[in-house]
């Protein structure tokens, strides 16, 4: 892997790992879960999208596996949601919304550089970078008995899809890394945002729920 994109790759993957960590921890306490019950979560939510992406793309052991800094970040993330959760919670729901759709955002294209990295193909690349943002938020929905988000209608998996494509064709245009990465990032945010702010949703069968 280049010296470059491996350094491009971590900073993102640091990132979204702590923004998803809390998010995990804060919904895992909403649902009544327990201390060990947040960790879980936040370590899940945080870190299983990137596991399962290196698995499929042959980087094993996986990063969140080999690397003790991704794991010690994820349960960072429970431990300051556990003891400050009256705080964390006080955030205003925009704010949340906004951390979210960043996380979302560093994932997608993290994950995406990571697969062109390992010589796998632009549209495989751009769905890893998808999995990598929603695999964790899959994880938690199952775990808590609900309906994954990417499976409702909303623009959730749909705005990572766009970031990692946006970020992709960057690349292949010639677009230095972190330009291609920035340019992938802000499309995966803005989408995301746009959705929230305008109500946008994926199309439903007539009648359905």
């Amino acid at each position: 892997m280049k010296p470059k994109s491996a350094g491009i790759i971590f900073a993102l993957d640091i990132a979204g790992t702590f923004l998803f960590a809390v998010e995990g921890a804060v919904v895992a306490a909403d649902a009544g879960l327990d201390a060990f019950g947040i960790l879980v979560l936040s370590f899940s939510v945080a870190l299983i999208g990137g596991l399962v992406r290196d698995l499929l793309i042959g980087a094993v052991p996986p990063q969140a596996i080999k690397d003790w800094r991704y794991p010690a970040v994820a349960f960072l993330g429970g431990i300051v949601t556990f003891f400050l959760h009256r705080y964390v919670v006080a955030i205003p729901r925009p704010v949340f919304i906004t951390l979210d759709a960043a996380a979302l955002s560093l994932f997608a294209v993290a994950g995406s550089e990571k697969a062109l990295d390992f010589g796998i193909n632009p549209l495989a690349a751009a769905l890893m970078g998808t999995l990598t943002g929603v695999g964790g938020g899959t994880l938690r929905d199952i775990l808590l008995a609900r309906v994954p988000v990417i499976l409702r209608a909303d623009v959730y998996a749909t705005a990572a899809l766009a970031g990692a494509v946006a970020m992709i064709a960057a690349r292949k245009l010639g677009v230095p890394p972190v330009l291609a990465a920035l340019a992938g990032g802000l499309t995966c945010f803005a989408l995301r945002i746009v959705a929230v702010w305008q109500h946008w949703a994926l199309p439903r069968l007539p009648g359905a729920a």
